[in-house]
């Protein structure tokens, strides 16, 4: 079944697991209040897909904590340059998730006996994935730019891990040997970067410098991990093949007009040449409009898009992924969508556009790597383009508590609605509604609504 999460700022996570030869499909059905303003004109489809949405595939092991999974692989520096590179990245990826999980599972804590003591844990567990990448240094001078690159991301991803707890950490000054301990762990692999020489000093002293090498060394460790993705556009031949007729058909029109004009005109005259004018402008007018009509007649239903991901190092097919985005009518909606729609309460239920998206996943493969059993495929979700027209919309709310006025300053927010429908390859399907909460900067909430349904 699939899930869905808050990410960072207007961003929403849409994930699944996906096993060898695997046909899944997932649906969503946005209900997006008009005062939102959000329609065909202000947002198309082909802007919201290629700016706001993007998939990824990558390989996972079960169990969040089984990052070593490939470190047997790790320590055997034997075969090619590429086998290794692949095993350390497949390594340094999993220990990225669960460094990644156990700080969203720390800064959900609000009691600090208990966030410490998470903390702790998460320092050791980091030390103990960094002392195991670097028992197998590689000898060979060949592999160890790549070991170098993966030792001084991991090192420095945990340090800056570790201080964004420390910082957002409970107010308190029960815990000060506890957190001198973390922050000692982060001055400690600081000079093992620096020991290292992995940055210059120019890199060091500019921090958006050092932020985009880690960026960098990020993708250069995700290559053969993260698949590499290929879109095409499923429909390109069509809509010039609609846009050929509709040209074909409307000339052939065209044409005949001209001709009894010519027939009727036996000289070149001002009226002649005012009706030939006439004629191919209203030519102009009529061709985009008719066009976009048929169009959007033709395309109602399809899949647009194709993504392919394969494997960047051995050019090996994964799986693919079609995707499907366009506005709907209400009375395209299916009944039973409709059904948990109109559960909502009646304040909520307003005028509203329809927004469909639909991924459809099939994985080629029979098996997958050593040690893995599913591929983790991401869709990350952009709300951006549809608060940007939001109002600010900060007012005051006033309160007599009985002894004077209270004045609050409150915040304009906005709310979607969104039933996510997940079909497995067993046939059984899921659903859930959600209610996003979004003012004009981020995601306020994301609440599931009622219970998932299954048929």
């Amino acid at each position: 079944m699939a899930t869905l999460k808050l990410d960072e700022g207007l961003r929403l996570a849409l994930g699944q697991a996906l096993h060898p030869k695997s046909h899944t499909r997932i649906e969503l059905f946005f209900c997006i209040p008009n005062e939102m303003g959000i329609n065909p004109n202000t947002l198309s489809e082909e802007s919201f897909y290629y700016n706001h949405i993007k998939s990824h595939l990558a390989y996972n092991a079960s169990g969040i904590h089984l990052p070593l999974v490939r470190s047997r692989y790790v320590s055997k520096v034997r075969g090619d340059d590429q086998q290794y590179r692949q095993n350390l990245n497949l390594y340094c990826y999993q220990v990225r998730l669960a460094i990644d999980a156990d700080i969203a599972e720390a800064l959900n804590i609000n009691e600090a006996d208990e966030f410490y003591i998470r903390a702790l844990a998460l320092m050791s567990e980091a030390q103990r994935l960094l002392k195991r990448l670097r028992r197998y240094k590689p000898r060979d001078k060949k592999l160890l730019s790549f070991y170098h690159n993966a030792d001084n991301f991991l090192s420095w991803y945990v340090e800056q891990g570790i201080l964004k707890l420390l910082d957002k950490a409970p107010k308190t000054t029960d815990f000060s040997l506890e957190r001198s301990q973390l922050l000692q762990y982060c001055q400690d692999e600081k000079e093992h970067r620096e020991t290292a020489r992995y940055n210059s000093s120019s890199t060091l002293e500019d921090p958006n410098r050092l932020a985009n090498k880690m960026l960098l060394l990020q993708r250069l460790i995700e290559h053969g991990v993260v698949l590499k993705r290929e879109t095409k556009n499923l429909n390109t031949m069509l809509k010039r093949m609609v846009k050929g007729l509709v040209t074909a058909v409307i000339m052939a029109f065209v044409m005949v007009l001209v001709l009894n004009a010519r027939t009727n005109f036996t000289q070149v005259t001002v009226g002649l040449v005012a009706l030939l004018g006439a004629i191919y402008g209203l030519r102009e007018i009529f061709k985009e409009d008719v066009t976009y009509f048929l169009w959007r007649r033709i395309i109602r239903g399809r899949a647009k898009w194709l993504n392919i991901f394969y494997n960047s190092t051995t050019r090996t097919r994964i799986g693919k992924q079609k995707v499907w985005l366009e506005y709907i009518r209400p009375k395209r909606i299916p009944k039973d969508i409709a059904a948990i729609f109109s559960k909502r309460r009646q304040q909520n239920k307003q005028a509203a556009k329809w927004l469909y998206m639909q991924l459809e996943n099939e994985i080629l493969v029979k098996e997958f790597l050593p040690g893995y059993d599913a591929l983790n495929q991401t869709s990350s979700i952009s709300l951006a383009p549809m608060v940007r027209y939001l109002r600010k919309g900060e007012g005051k709310l006033y309160e007599y508590t009985g002894k004077g006025i209270r004045k609050h300053t409150v915040e304009r927010r906005y709310q979607i609605n969104l039933v996510l429908v997940t079909h497995t390859s067993a046939g059984e399907k899921y659903a859930q509604r959600y209610k996003i909460t979004v003012n004009r900067s981020a995601v306020v909430a994301l609440e599931p609504i009622g219970e998932v349904q299954q048929s």
